[in-house]
């Protein structure tokens, strides 16, 4: 285990401090210059000289093995959910694992370099080699020496639509997953998207392991499979294992049901994650004008109490064309279309990429607090606003006190007729 000293890092709460990690964990944080860095060798040293500090950040939900297959077997041009299944359905039967191996890692590694040290990836099992979800329960381990994977049994196309599916989901939730997942609102009918919210229960339990569904991610105000949920949920007393993706059809229920809705998730302990990406650009499509956002109900899950995460989701795949694994563009876009653009939204935004991720992925020993992992994010940019703001590049990245990812700043120069001056975007002066 690594040793590492951060010294003038300024946190979340604009204080600045020095950390100490040794052996792996964060041994002390205190005032700043009231570090040693003479205890460390000279590598082991990081002038933070004011820069922003958090803890790692985590991506609760992704889909590694669709990764950068956008355009494959052509473009969604469409921009529904439905036409992304559907083009994913023809490129999988094609998947091979050094090819989803490839393609993840790459993903992988944009993760780490912006800060990511925690992951959790959906895999499709319903394609009937599992070649895809086979192969990210093999990188599980090869990438552990950056990230900490967790893989979800994900039936794409859902469990009872194809007569095998069922069949698969289980099959592949005997070979060892971290979670089995879902999305029952993609079934037939109601009454089969309540058999696989069941189905997915019972799997989770026999297994020991957490539930992480797709669920409601339509703007169809008739979607109401989330309340199936929170009640098993709350029946079975595992509302800290399980997390309700999506959500999205809370946007267009009638209050007096979400508000119904949310205090049961609030009551079953359910967390809920919301993925701005491709939610900003799947909801919606069937709408004239006005056109709904396509976001579930953060500001009053927040005010029930509920944890709610901020997923990417997608990575150039066939439901989301673009994405550099970057949580901040998560956050930046959820900023905008969520009307979360206040001043006092800033801490809130923050919370939710690393508090609340960290509850979602059930992280241990986390956070900036002493006795934690030595594990943390310094980025180019002096505070939370600006960091959020800019999207500021990682200049540091640390896992267990070992360097993993580093961001050379970058500089630009206006030329102007009386001379060219260097601009810093995180500055107003």
């Amino acid at each position: 285990m690594a040793s590492f000293i951060v010294t003038s890092a300024t946190t979340r709460t604009d204080e600045e401090v020095d950390i100490e990690i040794r052996d792996g964990t964060i041994d002390r944080i205190i005032p700043a210059g009231e570090g040693d860095p003479s205890a460390f060798d000279s590598d082991q040293h990081y002038d933070a000289a004011g820069k922003l500090v958090t803890p790692p950040l985590i991506e609760p939900h992704i889909h590694l093995d669709a990764a950068l297959t956008a355009g494959e077997p052509c473009w969604n041009d469409v921009g529904t959910l439905a036409a992304g299944i559907e083009l994913w359905g023809e490129r999988k039967q094609g998947l091979t694992t050094a090819g989803v191996k490839e393609r993840a890692e790459q993903v992988i590694e944009w993760l780490a370099a912006n800060g990511v040290t925690r992951v959790r990836t959906h895999a499709d099992v319903t394609e009937e080699t599992l070649t895809g979800f086979k192969a990210l329960l093999e990188l599980r381990d090869e990438v552990s020496d950056i990230i900490d994977l967790q893989v979800v049994a994900f039936p794409q196309e859902g469990v009872f639509t194809e007569e095998e599916n069922e069949d698969l989901l289980r099959e592949a939730a005997s070979m060892g997953p971290d979670l089995v997942g879902g999305i029952p609102h993609n079934e037939h009918t109601r009454e089969e998207g309540v058999k696989e919210v069941e189905t997915a229960v019972e799997i989770a339990r026999k297994h020991d392991i957490q539930l992480d569904l797709h669920i409601d991610e339509t703007d169809d105000p008739t979607s109401r499979m989330t309340e199936v949920l929170a009640s098993e949920a709350h029946r079975h007393d595992i509302g800290e294992r399980t997390t309700a993706s999506h959500t999205t059809a809370m946007h267009s229920y009638p209050d007096a049901y979400a508000d119904k809705l949310i205090s049961l998730l609030a009551k079953s302990g359910v967390s809920v994650i919301t993925n701005p990406p491709d939610n900003s650009v799947l909801q919606g499509r069937y709408d004239d004008y006005p056109r709904r956002r396509g976001h579930t109900r953060i500001d009053e899950l927040h005010e029930s109490g509920v944890t709610v995460g901020i997923g990417h989701d997608s990575v150039m795949d066939p439901w989301y064309h673009y994405g550099t694994a970057d949580p901040l563009d998560s956050a930046h876009l959820l900023v905008h279309y969520a009307h979360m653009n206040g001043r006092e939204d800033v801490q809130t935004i923050w919370e939710m990429l690393t508090d609340a991720n960290a509850d979602v992925f059930g992280a241990e020993q986390y956070g900036l607090e002493e006795g934690n992992r030595g594990s943390l994010v310094l980025y180019h940019s002096p505070d939370a606003f600006n960091t959020l703001r800019t999207r500021a590049p990682r200049a540091l990245v640390l896992r267990d006190g070992r360097p993993i990812a580093r961001t050379e700043p970058r500089e630009t120069v206006v030329e102007r007729r009386s001379g060219s001056r260097s601009i810093d975007f995180h500055r107003s002066d």
